[in-house]
C-alpha cells in the first residue's frame, strides 16, 4: 500500500493527461458536503484497493477495509469519527462498528491491519448489521458529482434504482469510478472501471493525501479539544519519542536529590526508572518536560496509556517537578541539562515564560502548574480517555 503524507494544499494534483479522458471535477466532488466521517474511509478504502491491483470487490470487502483504517484512530487515540450526539452517544457508523469489535474480541489498541480484518472475520456475523448500516447511502451518495451531467434525479430513496441510474450514466454518458452489481446488502458487487483504475494507480499518493488532508479538516472540527491530530490517523513510530535528554536531566538530579516514585511513595533508583507522561503522550502527541516524570519501570506498562487519577496524584507529580525546578536554578551542570532539553522537550510558551522562570515558590509553580496541565488532563477525560485505577498501598 503507497504510504501518504498530506501536503499544506488541498487541491487535487491529478496528472493533466486524465482531465481530457476523465470526469476529474465529478471525483473531486467524492468528499464533497459529508454528513458523517465514513465517506472519506469508502474512498480511502477504494483508492487502496485499487493501487493493490483490485479490480472488483464487493461493499463487505471495502466495510472491512474501512474497519481496519479507522481503528487506530479510534481506539488508540480516542477520536470520535463524527463527534456525539447531545445524549453523548456516538453518531458515526463507522465508529460504532469498531466499538463493536472491541467488545467482542481482544484485540489490542494498536493492533495490526491483518489482525483486526481475522478478527472481523471471526466476528462478522455480529457485526453484520453495523456494517450494512455503512452502506446504506454512502456508496451511491459518493458519486453524486458526477450525476450533475445526467438530466434524469436520482431517485435516493430506492438501491435497485440507484444501481441502473449509475450504470446508465456509466454506459451512455461519462466513466464513472465504480459501478454496482444486482447482488444486495454486504454482498453487493463493486465493479471498477479500467480508466479510473489506471488514473488511480498512477495518482495514488496525491489521492490519498487529498483525503487525508480533508479527512483532518473534518475530524480536528469534531474533536476540537484533541491537539495533534494530524498524527493520530495511522500508527506512530516508536522513535518519534524524544526522551533521552530529559532522561538525563532527570539522572543528574537523582545522583544529588532523592526523588520519590509519584504512584508508589517507593525511592526511584538511579538507572532503574522509565520516564513516563504524566498526561498520556498518546493524546498530547508531545514529550514536553512539564508532563514527563521518573517511575518505576514495573508500573510503565500498568499505566500504558491511561490518565492517573488526578487526586491524589497531581500534587506529587508537581512536587517533583518543582524539585526538579529548584535544581535547574541552583545547579549549573543540572541547569546544562535542561538546556539540552531546548530542541526537544520545551516548546510550550508558557512554560519558558511562567513555569521555568526563576524565582518562583512552590505555590506559585504549582498552580502555573496545574492551570496550564488541568485543562488538557480535562480534555482528554472527555475524549474518554480511561483511568488508572491505580491503588495506594
Amino acid at each position: 500500500m503507497a504510504q501518504y503524507y498530506p501536503t499544506q494544499e488541498n487541491v487535487l494534483n491529478i496528472k493533466v493527461q486524465y482531465y481530457n479522458e476523465l470526469d476529474i471535477q465529478g471525483f473531486s466532488q467524492m468528499l464533497k458536503d459529508p454528513s458523517f466521517c465514513y465517506k472519506f474511509y469508502w474512498l480511502e478504502a477504494i483508492v487502496n484497493l485499487i493501487s493493490e491491483g483490485i479490480t472488483e470487490t464487493t461493499f463487505d470487502a471495502i466495510i472491512d477495509e474501512m474497519i481496519a483504517n479507522a481503528w487506530y484512530s479510534v481506539r488508540e487515540f480516542y477520536i470520535h469519527l463524527s463527534g456525539l450526539q447531545a445524549d453523548g452517544m456516538v453518531r458515526d457508523g463507522l465508529e460504532r462498528a469498531i466499538l463493536q469489535l472491541t467488545e467482542l474480541s481482544t484485540l489490542p489498541a494498536n493492533a495490526s491491519k491483518i489482525e483486526i480484518k481475522n478478527a472481523i472475520g471471526e466476528y462478522n456475523s455480529e457485526l453484520k448489521r453495523f456494517k450494512e448500516q455503512l452502506t446504506n447511502m454512502v456508496p451511491y451518495r459518493a458519486l453524486a458529482g458526477f450525476f450533475a451531467r445526467s438530466k434524469e434525479k436520482a431517485e435516493w430513496n430506492s438501491i435497485r434504482r440507484m444501481t441502473t441510474y449509475i450504470k446508465e450514466i456509466n454506459d451512455d454518458i461519462t466513466p464513472l469510478p465504480y459501478v454496482l452489481g444486482e447482488s444486495s446488502k454486504l454482498k453487493k458487487e463493486v465493479r471498477f472501471h479500467q480508466d479510473w483504475i489506471k488514473m488511480i494507480q498512477d495518482n495514488t499518493v496525491n489521492i490519498l493525501g487529498w483525503i487525508q488532508y480533508e479527512k483532518v479538516k473534518w475530524l480536528q472540527n469534531n474533536n476540537p479539544e484533541v491537539p495533534g491530530l494530524i498524527y493520530k490517523l495511522a500508527p506512530m513510530n516508536e522513535k518519534m519519542r524524544k526522551l533521552s535528554n530529559v532522561r538525563k536531566l532527570w539522572e543528574d538530579v537523582l545522583e544529588v536529590q532523592k526523588i520519590r516514585d509519584v504512584f508508589t511513595g517507593n525511592e526511584i533508583v538511579p538507572r532503574k526508572y522509565d520516564v513516563d507522561h504524566f498526561i498520556p503522550w498518546s493524546f498530547v502527541m508531545n514529550d514536553e518536560l512539564w508532563n514527563l516524570m521518573p517511575m518505576e519501570s514495573s508500573l510503565n506498562s500498568s499505566k500504558s496509556n491511561r490518565l492517573p487519577k488526578w487526586n491524589p496524584f497531581f500534587k506529587d507529580f508537581a512536587y517533583n517537578q518543582y524539585i526538579l525546578y529548584g535544581m535547574i536554578h541552583e545547579n549549573a551542570n543540572i541547569h546544562k541539562r535542561f538546556e539540552a532539553c531546548y530542541r526537544d522537550n520545551l516548546h510550550s510558551i508558557w512554560a519558558g515564560q511562567e513555569l521555568y522562570r526563576k524565582g518562583n515558590t512552590e505555590e506559585e509553580f504549582y498552580n502555573i502548574l496545574e492551570k496550564n496541565m488541568l485543562p488538557v488532563y480535562e480534555s482528554a477525560r472527555r475524549q474518554e480517555y480511561e483511568i488508572w485505577e491505580y491503588c495506594i498501598k
